[in-house]
């Protein structure tokens, strides 16, 4: 081989070997300009040039800022990714006597618990879970989110239907939750077959076998249907699972804070502070966007007028992984960080599990640890789309050496990350263009007023 070939074949090896650590950026900001792009970019930009930090929360919390779905380009993509029903969603009615029925609903489902019935419902799913892992005194590697989905998918169930979740229920509900997931974060396209069992599985339990609890009368027995399946086996159960994966997958990289759990010795809200600090890192919430009925009023600058579309960014609010992870920085008013809004703004649909998400949280970490020791080498980012390769190394028993796994883990991580990037391009880049083809927002609207739809809702 000459020279110029022996230098070619250098290039290539050296552009091979460094691939995981540019080309999945660069494939991301590359889907991010065809979002924008396809998507139609629209929306003022909060915190931002129109709307800096300091008014982020009064702008959030204004009454004028209260549409949710109509009129804004981008809600055909979210109704896309959260069918069947996202017309009843919670977090998609617009204002109004539906929108009061359904989110006192809620309250009152969630409400039927006390702090000693949740804690004895998480802690118990939590360990039967746990339990169905094979081989004990072995080590595990899982995707957290994988471990804790069915989880949640059980409490929520008992939550609805005060009983027990039978197991191919669980199953579907997580089957369900895990392809909504996946759609959002564009690792895989949607399954409609497979979120409608559910769907069937719901309409038939209400008509022969109904909760005890309340449901939201100004919706017919079908839409109650997709209410329960969206707010209850979807949002919840999704946003839960994820919030327990960042938990612990920050644990499982953090381990001066994982031994001080585990030596018993730490007050009792040590853990609560380490849920704290893991949500000022890694917020659940990305961008949620709110269409305004009004104007809202700017200190020194031009108001912002009705219709206009708010992105507020939680990520950037809270300067999301500028810090160390340093959960001690809770003991003080001082060194406590001011923008933190985990559960949004009180005074704009914050989220109904605010009031019980960290004690939920804490029972369910408390029994993962009394168990295993966790270790993880992989990247960790708020998106989370590997879903949290982690290892779970049982506290009995001879002591392992996990070092060697862990290079493996890490190798294998950044190696995924290529791939999963480029299907992220394929299939995130299909599902703007085909949300907007089917448009299911702005026939939903258009049919609702009489006017004309142009598509049919093929995803609803």
């Amino acid at each position: 081989m000459s020279s110029t070939g022996w230098l070619v074949a250098g290039v290539v090896v050296v552009l091979v070997a460094v691939l995981p650590y540019w080309l999945p950026r660069a494939v991301i900001a590359l889907r991010v300009r065809i979002f924008a792009r396809v998507g139609v970019e629209e929306g003022i930009r909060a915190p931002g040039r129109e709307v800096p930090a300091e008014e982020f929360k009064r702008v959030y919390g204004h009454p004028a800022a209260n549409g949710r779905s109509r009129g804004a380009a981008l809600s055909d993509l979210f109704w896309y990714w959260l069918s069947p029903g996202p017309e009843v969603h919670q977090e998609h009615l617009e204002p109004g006597p539906r929108y009061d029925d359904v989110a006192r609903t809620t309250r009152q489902i969630l409400a039927g618990l006390s702090r000693e019935q949740w804690t004895e419902l998480v802690g118990r799913c939590t360990r039967r879970v746990l339990d169905e892992l094979d081989g004990h005194a072995r080590v595990h590697r899982v995707r957290l989110r994988d471990l804790m989905m069915p989880v949640w998918a059980e409490v929520y169930y008992e939550v609805v239907f005060r009983a027990p979740c039978p197991r191919h229920v669980r199953d579907l509900i997580t089957g369900n939750a895990d392809d909504v997931v996946s759609a959002l974060k564009c690792t895989g396209l949607r399954h409609m077959d497979r979120r409608a069992r559910l769907t069937a599985h719901l309409r038939d339990r209400l008509a022969h076998d109904p909760p005890p609890g309340p449901l939201p009368a100004t919706l017919t027995p079908r839409e109650q249907a997709y209410y329960l399946q969206g707010t209850f086996f979807n949002t919840a159960v999704v946003q839960m699972s994820e919030a327990m994966a960042h938990l612990l997958l920050a644990l499982a990289q953090h381990r001066p804070v994982q031994d001080r759990l585990a030596s018993g010795e730490e007050d009792p809200d040590f853990l609560d502070r380490v849920i704290n600090e893991t949500l000022q890192h890694f917020p659940l919430f990305g961008v949620a966007h709110r269409i305004t009925s009004g104007e809202i009023p700017l200190d020194g600058r031009d108001p912002i007028p009705a219709g206009s579309v708010l992105l507020f960014n939680y990520p950037e609010y809270q300067g999301s992984g500028g810090d160390p992870f340093d959960p001690d920085r809770w003991l003080s008013p001082d060194t406590r960080p001011s923008a933190f809004i985990p559960f949004g703004v009180t005074a704009n649909r914050p989220c109904p599990a605010r009031g019980f998400a960290v004690l939920t949280m804490r029972v369910a970490a408390e029994e993962v640890l009394c168990r295993f020791r966790l270790g993880s080498s992989v990247e960790h980012t708020r998106s989370l789309p590997s879903r949290g390769p982690c290892l779970l190394i049982p506290r009995t028993g001879a002591a392992v050496r996990s070092r060697t796994r862990l290079a493996v883990m890490r190798f294998t991580d950044r190696w995924e990350g290529v791939w999963r990037s480029l299907v992220q391009l394929v299939l995130g880049s299909y599902m703007v263009w085909d949300a907007r083809r089917q448009g299911l927002c702005r026939n939903y609207f258009a049919a609702s007023s009489g006017g004309p739809a142009t598509s049919v809702p093929a995803g609803r």
